[in-house]
């Protein structure tokens, strides 16, 4: 089977690797963003996509707007592929493209669609607090993730689990399932599912206004906030920013979803609902662990920090650095 792939970030990796690896398969060229200008050094670097492709010796382009670009659409005309595969691309696929491959074009989403249909669904699903996500592959169109469904993969979220952790892990399970979808859409073995557009929900891309942690709202809402948008949550100490990483709601003794050290420590809080009445502020300190901060509902533990311009630390390694005391409040992001 001769594929074309479309990819750009550490998440479509693994898939990439996988078609590479396997041999009813042939790459014959890749598709990423064009190369961008990272902060430090402020030196052009290549995609993730890009080097795995460089290493194997793949043709390698990296239009500005694909649709657009009438090279490289002569190009993919010219190749004659069965397949396009299409993981985290990030540019939209105009209707020509998705009518030139044989078989089909194909998106690996990371979502279980109708769910979560857009560019953050990892980020979003943790947000809500969801207990289940997984990949789909679909069949492409014109629509922002409408197309009929080919194959679901699904996978438990765990309650510590950020968006790092699930990309990480549904990025490989995408791999994994693409091989299996295009083999059996080979041997004619799939019949695909058209969406149910009611049941869709959208995950749009993540705003600066997002990050923001507002103490008013309730522990586990401000925990989904800080993994689903990690590491980027900020609030607000001494007058300063300074980004919340990890964080860990302390709800209820007898928490599954908490290691040992957590529940072992619940056991030993006096109240776990409201000790103090100001959001934010400072309530417990935990040798070895870290801060224990009011929420407008519930306990926050405050297990990895950042402060500007230092790297991340533990909660306990904040508390020495700071000298933090009980009684200090922390105030809202932006």
């Amino acid at each position: 089977m001769k594929i074309v792939f479309f990819g750009t970030p550490q998440f479509a990796m693994p898939t990439l690797e996988k078609l590479l690896n396997h041999s009813e398969f042939e790459v014959l060229a890749v598709v990423t963003q064009p190369d961008k200008r990272r902060e430090r050094g402020n030196k052009l670097t290549p995609s993730p996509v890009k080097v795995i492709a460089t290493a194997h010796n793949l043709p390698v382009w990296q239009p500005e707007r694909v649709k657009k670009d009438t090279e490289t659409l002569t190009q993919l005309k010219q190749l004659d592929a069965d397949v396009f595969v299409v993981v985290a691309y990030g540019q939209i696929l105009s209707s020509k493209i998705l009518n030139m491959p044989k078989l089909a074009c194909i998106n690996v989403h990371g979502s279980i669609l109708p769910k979560y249909r857009g560019a953050a669904p990892i980020q979003w699903c943790l947000y809500n607090g969801e207990k289940e996500t997984g990949i789909t592959t679909m069949l492409m169109d014109v629509g922002m993730d409408t197309g009929a469904m080919l194959q679901i993969a699904t996978t438990p979220i765990g309650l510590l689990d950020n968006a790092q952790d699930l990309a990480d892990r549904l990025a490989a399970i995408g791999g994994d399932l693409l091989v299996e979808t295009l083999l059996k859409l080979s041997r004619q073995e799939i019949q695909p599912i058209p969406q149910d557009n009611l049941a869709a929900t959208y995950a749009p891309l993540i705003q600066k206004q997002d990050y923001g942690l507002d103490w008013s709202k309730s522990a586990i809402q401000l925990h989904n906030q800080i993994r689903g948008f990690y590491p980027n949550c900020t609030a607000t100490f001494r007058n300063n920013l300074l980004k919340i990483t990890a964080s860990a709601p302390l709800a209820s003794v007898g928490d599954r979803n908490l290691p040992p050290e957590l529940q072992e420590l619940l056991h030993k809080l006096p109240d776990l609902s409201n000790i103090s009445d100001r959001p934010g502020e400072v309530v417990s300190i935990v040798k070895g662990i870290g801060a224990i901060v009011q929420t407008g509902e519930g306990l926050l533990l405050l297990r990895e920090v950042q402060l500007a311009g230092k790297r991340p630390q533990s909660g306990w390694d904040f508390v020495n650095g700071t000298r933090l005391t009980v009684g200090e409040v922390f105030g809202a992001g932006s």
